[in-house]
């Protein structure tokens, strides 16, 4: 079947994103009333801005999953369908916590396969009776995004299964993953339809559309988009193995706000982006963030709680209260332990079966007492692994009631069949202790839903003949492997593999006095009903209007291609500097400053080679022959080095090692711009740097004459700058009455004399223009690094100051789209040496322009 919101993209993953057709009927983009849209088309825009201002005067959320919470059932005629809100969906239940004053509406796609000659009928109803909007995708893309990448690749790898043999969730398919981008790029399409990206707040779930907001960024740079992954991320060693990674990450930074259920998933997340992309995050006043291209891109640790009022609702439906009269009736004089999760290899039903065994085998008393109800849910996968768990579940069960079930005692009772959500509160209610041994889950609400349960009602206290009077109470043994473990502080934690540990915490939870069981109940309830899921999509609603609150002041600028799209913040000023304009102002005046940075400006950081290139001589010994300029090279490399790589040069003035040496001319001495009494206080850091160098393997230290600098780049991304920073920490306490600064860098900490800088080197360039006849009308600074910035704050100055001409033409200008205090760009050191060669060339052949 073919579907209307699909074409075939399978190259979009090499980075070609063509235009998706859209055939039929198109919805329109922005809804002004329930129902009735207005029609902004958007098919032929293509700008790095938003549309115009929108005509919703309500906040609205977009909410964005795999599948729409919604149930659809054929019609017993065959003539159309019926559609009914899925009560137990997260995304429905998330909207209590967004307040009335917020209009939801949700993308995703349906359970059932919608023939295509029906699909406009269902959207247009989908639409107006539920504001749901569904995406359609053919069986064939859907078997290979869900199927296949979703769940052969991402969901195993997040849960800590390498595909080390084609048993394992298989090799990686290229093929799949085309699929799952293309899956992404058509949910994106959807949105484009109906969002008005000046007002409208986007929220997109979990790992099945971790590359979606790289296409709503492309489309809308100021787009306000939130993404929550309700899986495990996993630890940077296990992460790295995926052919994608990097891919998956950036898409992901693309979002102003990323939530996770616990820290150690954040700290995974971050850690990844530290050592696979170079990006470090900061804290700053209990908000976590990563700087991408001048963007904040925030982490939400949060983890998501249940619908209380839901459950609340169920515990009096008059079903509920049967079923937990024939629960009382049937384990009467039995102490019930329950077990609900899904048939899946991470769950941990089998292990959770053998800590039953061992328990019944060390602990007699309780054969004849204990049961163990285990519900097990419907796999979600499929496969060979699913098989796998199924024969073991039933093996196990069948081996444990064989060895210790005698007439009218069955010790564990395996529930296979789909069960109503009544059915499962009622088991909730009469159970003693709930046991969740999963050795990997994102999140688990059953333990939230078992203490709610327990809690119950006065009819439900009745039925069970408690004393209203006496406090409830309840137990929990959960897996410290699980997100909603950290959550629980009076659970007892256990280590699922260690199957004599999990015997004997359950053993501890039946045997633990009753008022500590009623403490513990007491302290898990205050926290679930105070953290539901309104108070958790409340808590992300507001920090996503936190992140998002400076999009309209700023000024974004698209860069790269595919999967590497980013936008980068810039200052409105900002600009990349023509090499015509510049010509035409280097013509035009007559008394100029240059000031140039060598590693990273003239030369590519990236070169092995860092020896100044004959073309690169050449331009600048043409610009110093100009008797109208004044040209400074400006290095933290050492004075030697420099002298004999610009040998040549003879008019070149060459600051070495930041500006602490200068030399005005090849036949001049050198001389310190900064006086310095001594240099006793290297005799202190050096030795601390030693001990540092010995402790971390990768990193050296640069001795210079004037400085120390410590080296981690070839170290580990994550010690090298935990060593830095403790580094950074000792020789600052230790040199606290020295004369010198200690800072940290790109991958190093430096020490060297108070007062040294690139800045004082701009200065100095500014004083030696103006004792010339003429003020100088043309400055020219460029640099690459953080190290550059005091040099254009200098520059940029001066304009207002007496050291330049005050028709002075000034150029401040950094290397690559980044944030800066300099007010122009080149995109790389080769468009600054082809621009330098243009002025060499202009120079040469000078021309008379009309004033």
């Amino acid at each position: 079947m073919v579907s209307r919101s699909y074409t075939n993209l399978l190259d979009l993953a090499s980075g070609n994103f063509p235009t998706f057709g859209r055939t039929g009927k198109k919805l329109p983009r922005v809804m002004t009333v329930t129902g009735v849209i207005s029609d902004l088309d958007d098919e032929n825009t293509n700008s790095i801005t938003s549309d115009g201002p929108s005509s919703v005067s309500q906040d609205r959320m977009i909410i964005v999953g795999n599948q729409l919470p919604i149930h659809a059932r054929r019609r017993r005629d065959s003539k159309g369908w019926d559609f009914s809100w899925d009560e137990d969906s997260l995304l429905l239940q998330l909207k209590d916590g967004l307040g009335e004053d917020v209009e939801v509406v949700y993308i995703g796609c349906l359970r059932e396969e919608i023939e295509l000659d029906e699909q406009d009928g269902v959207s247009l109803t989908l639409l107006e009776n539920f504001k749901c909007v569904p995406t359609f995708l053919p069986l064939d893309l859907f078997s290979k995004f869900y199927h296949g990448f979703c769940k052969q690749h991402l969901w195993p790898l997040f849960h800590y299964l390498l595909p080390l043999s084609p048993d394992l969730g298989g090799r990686f398919d290229r093929s799949l993953w085309q699929a799952y981008v293309s899956v992404n790029k058509i949910f994106a399409d959807k949105i484009m339809e109906v969002i008005n990206p000046d007002d409208d707040f986007v929220w997109v779930h979990d790992y099945h559309l971790m590359v979606l907001p790289t296409f709503l960024r492309k489309r809308f740079n100021r787009v306000k988009l939130g993404f929550f992954l309700h899986s495990p991320f996993p630890s940077s060693e296990i992460y790295r193995t995926l052919p994608v990674r990097d891919e998956l990450l950036r898409a992901l930074l693309n979002a102003d706000l990323i939530g996770f259920h616990t820290f150690d998933y954040a700290r995974h997340f971050l850690s990844c982006c530290s050592r696979m992309l170079g990006i470090a995050y900061e804290s700053k006043r209990g908000y976590i963030g990563l700087e991408y291209y001048g963007r904040t891109v925030s982490i939400k640790i949060l983890p998501v709680g249940i619908h209380t009022g839901q459950i609340r609702l169920v515990l009096r439906f008059p079903e509920t209260e049967a079923r937990v009269a024939e629960l009382r009736d049937q384990f009467k004089d039995r102490i019930v332990l329950l077990g609900v999760d899904d048939m899946d290899i991470f769950k941990g039903i089998s292990l959770k079966l053998l800590a039953m065994e061992q328990l019944l085998m060390q602990h007699p008393e309780w054969r004849g007492k204990l049961v163990l109800v285990q519900i097990a849910n419907p796999a979600r996968g499929r496969g060979k692994d699913v098989q796998e768990v199924q024969s073991e579940t039933y093996t196990t069960t069948k081996r444990i009631n064989e060895r210790f079930g005698r007439p009218g005692y069955t010790p564990v009772i395996l529930i296979d069949s789909p069960l109503k959500f009544y059915e499962k509160i009622a088991y909730y209610v009469i159970a003693e202790c709930c046991l969740v041994t999963a050795v990997r889950d994102g999140m688990n609400l059953i333990p939230y839903e078992y203490v709610i349960c327990r809690q119950g009602n006065p009819t439900l206290d009745r039925i069970l003949q408690f004393d209203p009077s006496v406090p409830k109470k309840s137990m929990l043994v959960v897996s410290e492997f699980i997100g909603c473990s950290p959550s629980l502080s009076g659970a007892i934690r256990v280590n699922p593999w260690n199957i004599d540990s999990v015997a004997e915490a359950m053993d501890s939870a039946l045997v633990i006095q009753e008022s500590e069981k009623q403490l513990r109940h007491e302290k898990h309830y205050k926290y679930v009903i105070t953290h539901d899921v309104g108070y958790w999509a409340n808590s992300f609603l507001q920090d996503l209007q936190r992140a998002c609150r400076d999009h309209i002041m700023r000024r974004y600028w698209a860069v790269g291609f595919g999967l590497s799209f980013r936008v980068i913040v810039l200052d409105y000023t900002f600009r990349k500097l023509s090499v015509d304009h510049i010509v035409s102002a280097y013509k035009r005046t007559s008394s100029r400053a240059i000031l140039l940075d060598y590693d990273g400006t003239i030369m590519p950081q990236t070169s092995i080679n860092k020896t100044p290139t004959r073309e690169a001589i050449n331009t600048l010994k043409s610009l110093c022959n100009d008797s109208q300029n004044v040209v400074f090279l400006v290095s933290g490399r050492e004075k030697k080095t420099l002298g004999e790589w610009f040998s040549s040069c003879d008019k070149l003035v060459i600051a070495a090692e930041h500006g602490y040496f200068l030399r005005e001319k090849s036949d001049l001495e050198w001389e310190t711009c900064v006086s310095v009494a001594d240099f006793e206080w290297k005799q202190i850091a050096e030795p601390i740097m030693q001990s540092y160098t010995e402790a971390t393997d990768g990193s050296y230290i640069e001795t210079r004459e004037s400085a120390l600098v410590w080296h981690y780049q070839d170290a580990d991304r994550d010690f090298g700058s935990c060593q830095a920073k403790e580094l950074l920490d000792h020789l600052e306490s230790v040199l606290t009455n020295e004369p010198v600064s200690v800072k940290s860098g790109q991958h190093i900490v430096e020490v060297k004399p108070q007062g040294v800088s690139k800045g004082l080197v701009a200065e100095r360039l500014l004083s030696m223009a103006c004792q010339r006849d003429k003020l100088p009308d043309f400055v020219l600074c460029i640099g690459d690094d953080r190290s550059d910035e005091d040099m254009f704050e200098v520059i940029m100055s001066a304009k207002s100051g007496p050291n330049l001409s005050p028709i002075a033409e000034v150029f401040a200008c950094t290397v690559g789209q980044k944030p800066s205090k300099a007010k122009y760009f080149l995109e790389d050191t080769t468009e600054i040496v082809r621009m330098l060669q243009g002025l060499a060339s202009a120079a040469s052949n000078p021309q008379t322009l009309p004033e």
